[in-house]
This record gives structure tokens, sequence and C-alpha cells, in this order.
């Protein structure tokens, strides 16, 4: 089991690709969705949230991902691959993580194997997307050759560190919802 924490510059990967909206829209396959890429019951249209919000609701939703990817990597693995990993599972939304040809290919240490797994994966209802495939390419790219963990002494964000967040994040979403339930009526 790996131990690592998001770094920054992972949480900047995930912010670059996902965008931030702090309005509720529907994405390219029709799931609402706000901020950095969160969905969730809670999530409909008329929604809106601060910079702040979208921020906490970020960190508790990497986190998940960040034990989850922990939980599975069996390979030693450099801090920006497991970065890449993380954003391409809170990317996906995959549940199946466990099950995917690339955990299989990193756990054998084939990174080379890995690199063309990810690529794989840049397709929204079957129909492949510029934006996807950019970022696929921005997560495979540790896979390639020596390429040095990230540097030292940057901050990080831990799932137990977030842990404590999510609560907070479910009452963001929960005033959201009141506030544009209301605007509704």
């Amino acid at each position: 089991m790996a131990n690592f924490k998001y770094s920054a510059a992972g949480m900047d990967l995930t912010k670059q690709f996902e965008g931030c909206k702090l309005t509720a829209y529907q994405d390219s396959v029709g799931v609402w969705t706000i901020g950095y890429g969160h969905t969730g019951a809670g999530v409909l249209a008329g929604l809106t949230i601060t910079d702040e919000q979208a921020t906490v609701l970020l960190a508790a939703d990497v986190a998940r991902e960040v034990t989850r990817v922990n939980k599975s990597v069996k390979s030693a693995i450099r801090q920006n691959q497991f970065d890449a990993m993380v954003d391409s599972v809170f990317n996906l939304g995959c549940m199946a993580f466990n099950g995917l040809t690339l955990l299989k290919m990193v756990n054998a240490g084939d990174f080379a194997g890995a690199t063309g797994e990810f690529a794989r994966w840049n397709k929204a209802e079957g129909k492949v997307l510029a934006g996807l495939t950019k970022q696929r390419a921005a997560e495979a790219a540790p896979f390639r050759g020596p390429v040095g963990a990230a540097p030292g002494g940057v901050p990080a964000v831990s799932a137990n560190a977030v842990g404590a967040r999510i609560p907070q994040a479910a009452a963001v979403v929960e005033t959201a919802v009141a506030k544009a339930a209301k605007k509704l009526r």
C-alpha cells in the first residue's frame, strides 16, 4: 500500500483540467456538476457556490481518491505518478479502479504500458473529447522516462487532513441547495 499525500502540483493539475464553475451545469454527459467537477445528489440546476466552497468540495472529493489510490497501488511509484493517478481517478469517477489494466500495469512495474492506458480514457459516451485527450496526456507524462518526484517542501493535501472537512463540504452543498430552492420558489 502506498502512503502518499496529494501534492500541490497534483491539486493544480486537477484544477487546471476540471476548471471551476460556480453555477451548476450539466457536463458533457448530462451530469449536474459544480465547482471543480463536484457531482452528487445535491447538485441541481440553479445551485451556486463561492470559490471557497468550491475548494472545500474539491478537497473532500479528492480525499476519497487519494485513499483509493493509496490502498490500490502495490508497487514503488513517485509522487508525480501518484498525483497523475489520483487526478485520473477523480476525473473518471472510477469506482472500479482496482480492476483497471492501468493499475495492474503500475503494480507490475510496467510504467511504459501504463502510459498507453491513460489514453484509453478520453471519451464521453463513446465520443473522443479533445479536453480529455489533453488531460490523459498530462497524466501519462510522469510514467514516461525518468521524471523526478514533485519538488520537496510543497504543501500537500492528505486524506486525513481533508477528512475532517467532508462534513463541511456536505454542509456547503446543503446550504447552497437550500438557497437555490428558495430562488426557484
